[in-house]
């Protein structure tokens, strides 16, 4: 049966684990662990609300000129599922403090030899 590889409680709180502390790391603008939780390729993507980023040299530039102010969020509806040993999607709705606009984000995460990685990632404004 498929299910037995969907949520396996080990693989799970690993990447659970990596989600919130790129959470905690983004609250935080520790751009280290965040540059750390990204995978190191060309072929890594973070799309977000305003900007398009492709490789990991352009979100690392994103990353060294965002303001670190007005970072603090609340997330909600998250989900956080993993496929096997090595993949999972991390989805969750969030709002920034002092707005009433929620947002979206979504990550791909792969388990590479140097561990849990976001290889793409993705941002968005509902309202």
């Amino acid at each position: 049966m498929m299910s037995e590889y969907i949520d396996r409680p080990a693989i799970l709180a690993e990447v659970t684990a990596a989600f919130y502390r790129y959470e905690q790391a983004l609250i935080g603008n520790d751009i280290a662990v965040l540059d750390e939780l990204f995978w190191h390729d060309k072929r890594t993507v973070r799309l977000g609300a305003g900007e398009n980023l492709y490789g990991i040299d352009a979100i690392r530039a994103f990353r060294a000129a965002r303001p670190s102010a007005g970072l603090a969020r609340q997330l909600r509806n998250t989900v956080i599922t993993s496929y096997g040993d090595d993949f999972a999607v991390c989805s969750t709705e969030f709002t920034r403090e002092g707005s009433d606009k929620t947002g979206r984000q979504q990550q791909t995460w792969v388990k590479l030899p140097c561990g849990w990685r976001i290889v793409a990632a993705q941002v968005s404004l509902m309202n």
